[in-house]
C-alpha cells in the first residue's frame, strides 16, 4: 500500500466522485456503513456494478471492507471523509454554462 497526502488525495477523491454512482455510494457511507447488496438496491444498480464501484473506491483508499461474519460491510476509510463530504454538498457554486455542462463536465 502507498500513502498519499495533499494534492494526490484530492485527485483520488475527485476521480472517485466524478462518477455519479460512486458519489452516491460515498454519500450513503457518509451516513452509515452498509453492505454491498443494500447499497445496490438503494441506488438502483446491479450487484456487479456495485462491486466494481466499491473496488474502485477501495483502491482509491476512500472506503474499507470490514468482515462481518459471512458478509462484508463497507465504510469510509476515515471518518473525516464523512465530514468533508457533508461540507462539500453544502457548497453553492456559480457556474458558467458555456464552460460546464449540467452534469459537471467541462465543455471548453
Amino acid at each position: 500500500m502507498e500513502t498519499l497526502m495533499h494534492a494526490p488525495v484530492l485527485a483520488r477523491f475527485g476521480y472517485a466522485v466524478s462518477d455519479p454512482t460512486r458519489a452516491k455510494v460515498l454519500l450513503a457511507l457518509a451516513d452509515a456503513p452498509a453492505y454491498p447488496s443494500d447499497l445496490a438496491e438503494s441506488l438502483g444498480v446491479s450487484r456487479q456494478s456495485m462491486s466494481n464501484h466499491l473496488t474502485c473506491l477501495r483502491g482509491c483508499g476512500l472506503v474499507v471492507a470490514v468482515p462481518d461474519g459471512r458478509r462484508t460491510r463497507y465504510e469510509l476509510a476515515d471518518r473525516r471523509l464523512g465530514h468533508a463530504i457533508r461540507d462539500l454538498i453544502g457548497v453553492v457554486l456559480a457556474v458558467d454554462p458555456a464552460c460546464c455542462a449540467a452534469d459537471g463536465a467541462c465543455v471548453a
